[in-house]
């Protein structure tokens, strides 16, 4: 994914007709319910257009990394994975307040706010009157901007396998190729496990990254 530069944008504001305001674009993160990622996305894109406000929402995504899954017939699927599970960032035109914050205004609020399954926005907690609180939406800095989307665009592909201790596997590549032997840890943070590999008449643990190895059927 592309991601725009922060440069300043005109629109016209709705409070008065042919006012002209600078905006500028913010990313935003949204919290939505669990495994809704995309369905939020699909909506809040069409809500934009259906109601003329792609000029404010500008952009809706959802950072994913490649992953390749290891089944336990040894055939291997090519996917992506979502880095921030329950969250999707979105792209507002924002204005800047006399006070020099950059907020976006009530009607896009409203419209991310409302969209189903949109939780609420990531932000500060301000108090209102009765005592009642309020989110307000605050824009990720640039550097957490680059540091979300380049992530993404030179994340290497994480291998995740479907095993369990007590598995049987083959050795695929490395200097062990071609060598069986039984799991006894897996350790999916580190992308590898460990084997016992029968060596020189021995039953030797040996360590192998997930994509050395292939489960036997």
């Amino acid at each position: 994914m592309v991601v725009p530069a922060a440069i300043p944008m005109t629109y016209s504001a709705n409070s008065v007709e042919g006012e002209e305001r600078v905006g500028r674009p913010c990313w935003y993160v949204v919290q939505v319910a669990s495994g809704c990622e995309q369905k939020v996305k699909s909506t809040l894109e069409q809500r934009s257009r259906t109601l003329d406000m792609t000029d404010r929402i500008l952009q809706v995504a959802i950072p994913q990394a490649p992953v390749v899954r290891i089944r336990k017939d040894g055939s291997r699927q090519n996917t992506e994975e979502k880095i921030y599970p329950g969250y999707v960032y979105v792209q507002m035109l924002a204005t800047r307040t006399p006070q020099g914050q950059w907020e976006i205004d009530d009607e896009a609020w409203q419209l991310v706010r409302n969209t189903p399954h949109v939780i609420n926005f990531v932000g500060s907690q301000q108090w209102r009157g009765s005592g009642r609180t309020h989110v307000k939406p605050m824009p990720l800095t640039d550097a957490e901007v680059e540091r979300v989307f380049q992530s993404v665009a030179v994340e290497e592909p994480k291998v995740k396998v479907d095993m369990a201790p007590g598995d049987l596997i083959v050795v695929i590549s490395g200097p062990f190729k071609d060598f069986r032997g039984e799991v006894i840890e897996v350790s999916p943070e580190r992308n590898k496990l460990k084997a016992l590999l029968s060596i020189f008449g021995r039953e030797t643990p040996v360590e192998l990254e997930f994509n050395q190895i292939q489960k036997e059927s």
